[in-house]
């Protein structure tokens, strides 16, 4: 089987984004890495849709867009100076 990096699910906790790709890999990082996400209400959180190909999550409510590449290297989002 070959990776497939391409999004399936996404799931949030007040803690953790967890990201399940089609090969069946699940990504898990720190909410504390992506601001937008940690200071959103439950109901923004849960509206994502995918994005790019597959290879993204665009939050809409939030101008929030995270990519698989991304979370695989284990980037967090830039901080603003």
């Amino acid at each position: 089987m070959s990776a497939d990096e391409r999004v399936s699910d996404v799931d949030l906790t007040d803690e953790t984004l967890s990201v399940r790709m089609r090969d069946a890999r699940t990504i898990t990082v720190p909410l504390a890495w992506y601001p937008k996400l940690l200071g959103a209400s439950p109901d923004q959180r849960k509206n994502w849709k995918i994005a790019g190909g597959g290879y993204g999550i665009h939050w809409p409510d939030l101008d929030e867009d995270l990519s698989t590449e991304g979370l695989l290297r284990g980037a967090p989002a830039p901080r603003k100076s």
